[in-house]
């Protein structure tokens, strides 16, 4: 135990003289800077304090170190290093923090004013000296309000602010005679004789620069004397007493001179530049051995810390953590199960909303296409029977509005297949070019009613055969180019394809339908691609039209991988293009693939069964299958159409989808088990969910919807007839 004691004696005796003699070398490298200062060698001088600083740092002495930075700051300052002692200036404030009511707090801010005036930014130096002020109102520092004051004056001097700045000189003047204010009032002499020079009253000028030389003498401020001197030599000059002036210019070059010695002798150039290179290599240093002391330190630190927060706290902070998570768990399970059951709901919603609409469209579509078709059947029939004159006008009327009705339930029913995913692409070998001259033919009518031009410009190196969905396709380039001629009257309209590139056998197209016509206002063109977008009620009562062809038209672009871009014009007209990529076929087409219109003679003395309940289509369909000579025969429902069909034989058999007992599909079904070869058509107004592969599947070699143009209807039964003689003839 005795051992112990005088061991802590030892050690704490130690310590103290370490830190006495820390503080020893700290005042002693402070005090040979002072001195290095007053014999004008401010090379040593900056050496010396900042050996100062470092013992300051290297023994975290904030307040020594703080003060020592100020020193090094007017030294920065006394050879004219302004950007060095401003930076040394703002240090020592932030490290004399604890100091805030110091009279050296109060000095480091009136030399930062200094500073900034050297610098040209006045507003700074204000700032600066208001709180120089401030710091002053408690201390009263003799002669310290009249130099803030002073640097005031000739902050407002300096921006032309004369008579304020003459009344702040005035007071200045005005106080009593004291050591601490004779600089400041030989100074404020000078100053408002500048001023009374600037306003050419010469003789006042004289009076106060003669009392500010008078001042000056007292107090030995060369530089001070130096710009009195000058003064002096420049009033007289504008007095004219030449023989004074020079007298007092040649006693001011002669102190510049030695001024400027004395300066040089401060400090040179490579002296500083040397200094700031090794303070600069020491700083590195510094901060390197510190970050290595620290990240020591840190680690070791981080080790204690852990081992006695493992050893206290564990058993606390994990039966916590079990509480918190059993907490946080129950929520979670709560929140999760609502939110499920709100997915549930919303789900089951959403569902049961699109199962309605697809369910609603289906029935819609399907008791507005039959009558439909019996509308435009009979109008057909009427059409082939030679009608009057007067009734030719009406039976045209009804055979448009047939159409149009078909038209617009046809894009509704396509947008809604698109946005239900049922919309099934396909990639069949077709010809582009055959492609766009049919529909450049389709539409030639239009284009003659509206006296258009309407040309085909294909680029020559575009492939001949491509793979890719034609259907889609056509229906793309139909409604564009039905846009185009609808709204272009004795205009032009232009289809254009590119070809972008070919590479690795495949081919990307750039297309473009461009017109001459009406245009699109800037303000419509955001909504033109949107449902039922017509421009204006004008536009639409003029040119008609459902507003959907447009929205088919984007959605099916983007289906096959491809953006629509618009460019429009109001009154110019409009290009509507995008670009499509597609693989390269080198074969030609089949010869089943090119669509020929029908020979009707393979039609004439022909034997078809009609199975359909609705009485209006069996009259019609009959009668326009006998108007090219086939024979029919006619039943009503799926039970005695397999009956029918067993018994007899048949070129072709006209299936209806819905029919009372068993529908269509399974009676095509049963009569496939015995007849594999007679071809069955199924007609029908296709619903979102009849598809025309799933009719397909049930054994139907082709599908003919609800309304029915007479030509495509002729058309698709004699392809069906001639490939049975086909098939019957390999047998």
């Amino acid at each position: 135990m005795k051992y112990l004691l005088v061991f802590i004696i030892f050690f704490n005796s130690l310590l103290y003289s370490q830190k006495i003699e820390n503080t020893d070398s700290i005042a002693y490298y402070s005090t040979l800077a002072d001195t290095s200062i007053k014999d004008n060698d401010y090379k040593n001088a900056l050496f010396y304090t900042q050996k100062a600083i470092n013992y300051s740092v290297e023994n975290n002495q904030i307040d020594s170190q703080g003060i020592q930075t100020y020193k090094l700051g007017k030294i920065y300052f006394a050879v004219k290093k302004y950007d060095d002692a401003k930076e040394a200036f703002s240090e020592s404030i932030s490290l004399l923090e604890n100091l805030k009511s110091s009279a050296t707090y109060a000095d480091l801010y009136y030399y930062l004013g200094l500073t900034n005036i050297r610098k040209k930014k006045p507003k700074a130096a204000e700032i600066c000296f208001d709180k120089a002020q401030e710091i002053n109102s408690e201390l009263q520092i003799p002669g310290f309000n009249e130099l803030i004051i002073l640097q005031q004056g000739i902050i407002h001097k300096s921006k032309g602010h004369y008579e304020l700045a003459s009344e702040i000189f005035s007071g200045i003047i005005a106080t009593t005679d004291s050591p601490e204010v004779l600089d400041t009032k030989a100074e404020a002499m000078y100053q408002i004789g500048q001023i009374e020079e600037i306003n050419k009253r010469n003789n006042l000028a004289l009076n106060y620069y003669n009392k500010a030389l008078s001042l000056n003498e007292k107090n030995k401020n060369l530089e001070q004397k130096s710009n009195i001197l000058f003064a002096l030599s420049s009033v007289y000059d504008k007095m004219l007493d030449k023989s004074l002036a020079y007298s007092y210019l040649k006693q001011h070059l002669n102190l510049k001179e030695s001024i400027s010695i004395l300066n040089n002798e401060k400090l040179g150039i490579d002296d500083y530049e040397s200094f700031k290179e090794s303070q600069r290599l020491k700083k590195i240093e510094q901060l390197n051995k510190q970050n290595i002391e620290k990240a020591k330190t840190n680690k070791f630190s981080k080790l204690i810390n852990i081992l006695a927060i493992a050893l206290i706290s564990i058993l606390s902070l994990l039966s916590l953590s079990l509480y918190k998570n059993n907490i946080i768990r129950k929520k979670s399970n709560l929140l999760l199960r609502d939110k499920n059951n709100e997915l549930i709901i919303a789900k089951e919603k959403a569902e049961k909303a699109s199962k309605a609409r697809s369910e609603f469209l289906s029935t819609v579509s399907h008791e507005l296409r039959t009558p439909l078709n019996a509308i435009n059947g009979i109008t057909h029939l009427l059409l082939e029977e030679n009608p009057k004159k007067s009734q030719l006008h009406y039976l045209s009327s009804l055979k448009f509005s047939g159409n149009y009705l078909t038209t617009f339930i046809n894009e509704i029913l396509e947008i809604n297949k698109i946005e239900s995913n049922k919309t099934e692409l396909e990639n069949i070998n077709f010809n582009l070019r055959e492609l766009l001259k049919d529909i450049q033919n389709s539409l030639k009518g239009i284009a003659l009613k509206n006296n258009d031009v309407f040309t085909l410009n294909i680029d020559p190196n575009t492939p001949e055969y491509l793979l890719g969905d034609p259907t889609k396709l056509s229906q793309i380039f139909l409604n564009l180019i039905n846009n185009a001629l609808k709204f272009t009257k004795d205009g032009n309209v232009t289809t254009s394809v590119k070809l972008l590139s070919l590479e690795n056998g495949k081919a990307t197209l750039s297309f473009a339908i461009t017109d001459t016509g009406i245009g699109i206002p800037k303000d419509k063109l955001a909504t033109v691609f949107e449902s039922f977008s017509q421009g204006s009620v004008e536009i639409n009562r003029k040119y008609g039209g459902t507003g959907l062809g447009l929205t088919i038209v984007k959605k099916l672009i983007e289906l096959l991988g491809g953006e629509v871009k618009l460019e429009s014009i109001e009154g110019l007209g409009s290009t509507f293009s995008f670009a499509l990529k597609f693989e390269v076929n080198e074969l030609p087409l089949d010869n089943e693939e090119k669509q020929k219109p029908y020979d009707e003679s393979i039609l004439k003395d022909k034997k078809i069964l009609i199975v359909e309940d609705n009485k209006i289509n069996q009259m019609i369909t009959k009668k326009m299958l006998e108007n090219k000579g086939i024979v029919c025969e006619i039943i009503d429902n799926g039970e005695d159409a397999i009956k029918v069909a067993k018994s007899n034989t048949y070129d072709l058999i006209l299936m209806d989808v819905h029919l009372p007992g068993i529908n269509g599909t399974i009676a095509t079904e049963q009569i496939r088990e015995f007849d594999s070869i007679t071809p069955i058509i199924a007609i029908t107004a296709i619903s979102l969910d009849e598809n025309r592969e799933m009719l397909l599947s049930y054994g139907m070699n082709d599908v003919i919807t609800k309304p029915f143009p007479p030509a495509e209807f002729y058309t698709v039964i004699t392809q069906n007839i001639k490939k049975a003689n086909t098939l019957k003839s390999t047998l």
